[in-house]
């Protein structure tokens, strides 16, 4: 008897240290952050703190750096999509632009997270990522004629500093952890 319970035990614990499995439980978990973290944030700092310390970016960037592309991006379709069911943020009017500003930060970092460290990825992918999804939101309001919904790239630059200096200081380090922890490298 025990030593089915052994072996039991041994088996689950051959799946669940498999790499498949990391990047699914992963996934799942960053995901829950992505929709738990920001609650948080406009509990304790009120109803700007998303757009100060933009905490639904921080599990995409964590999972762009660990887990890839293909997990990123479902945590950054599944947070916004969920945080809006479950909580009404951010407002439907926001919501297609925030899933697709989260969904260019989580391709553009999984990609040059393949060719250069974790800072400059990151780096590059908070430039680059803005200057992206500055001319989706030029294209979206200039060609196809839709609302600003009060919009802009530059004011979300100001407003988001802090969230951006917690990234670039938070981040990389979070994500060594996991890595180290996890034995796991971003393919």
């Amino acid at each position: 008897m025990k030593e089915k319970v052994l072996e039991k035990n041994n088996h689950l614990s051959q799946i669940l240290s498999s790499t498949k499995a990391k990047y699914i439980i992963g996934t799942v978990l960053l995901s829950g952050i992505g929709i738990t973290l920001p609650r948080i944030f406009h509990i304790l700092a009120g109803n700007t703190a998303g757009a100060t310390f933009l905490p639904m970016h921080i599990a995409v960037l964590i999972a762009a750096l660990t887990f890839g592309i293909t997990s990123s991006a479902i945590v950054a379709g599944s947070s916004v999509i969920f945080s809006y069911l479950l909580t009404g943020m951010p407002s439907l009017a926001r919501l297609p632009y925030m899933l697709i500003e989260l969904l260019i930060y989580a391709v553009l970092l999984s990609i040059f997270n393949k060719k250069f460290n974790s800072y400059i990825s990151l780096i590059a992918t908070i430039v680059l990522g803005r200057v992206v999804y500055a001319g989706v939101l030029a294209f979206a309001i200039n060609v196809i004629g839709l609302s600003t919904y009060g919009i802009s790239v530059i004011e979300s630059i100001k407003i988001g500093l802090p969230g951006i200096v917690i990234q670039l200081l938070c981040i990389p380090i979070i994500v060594k952890i996991m890595n180290e922890r996890l034995q796991l490298k971003n393919d």
